[in-house]
């Protein structure tokens, strides 16, 4: 499949508590933040966040799954944390193609919650030499 500058493909998402658990076992990752109500409640969010990698995780999926797919490479991947995010609510993820060189892909990677603020906004460069035949 051939893509162009402009490009873009949105999922809405979520994660559960049991994601949350497998991510916390194969990380080890096991900041009360992430999973204890009574401590979180005392933090600044006041409820569980999710892990920041685990929510940007998403990019990797579209990337590698959709666009450009199967046989993609990350190089880079940028994210700035707007926002926690948690369990059982839905985002969207948008990314777009701002660049394309060759096998080379610039991507805008954002999350958005449900009211359209931004969680996660950044950036990915990756190559995908399928992509492009």
């Amino acid at each position: 499949m051939k893509f162009k500058i402009g490009d873009k493909v949105e999922e809405t998402f979520s994660y559960n508590q049991e994601q949350i658990n497998q991510f916390i076992a194969l990380t080890g990752d096991a900041n009360p933040i992430h999973f204890d109500n009574e401590f979180a409640s005392q933090t600044v969010f006041k409820k569980p966040i999710i892990h920041g990698f685990l929510s940007g995780s998403i990019f990797s999926k579209i990337l590698g799954m959709v666009m450009p797919g199967y046989g993609t490479i990350y190089l880079t991947q940028n994210m700035n944390f707007k926002r926690a995010m948690y369990v059982d609510q839905p985002y969207t993820c948008i990314v777009t193609i701002t660049g394309i060189k060759g096998s080379i892909f610039e991507l805008e990677t954002v999350i958005k919650d449900e009211a359209g603020d931004i969680t996660i906004d950044g950036s990915a460069v990756v190559m995908n030499k399928m992509a492009v035949q």
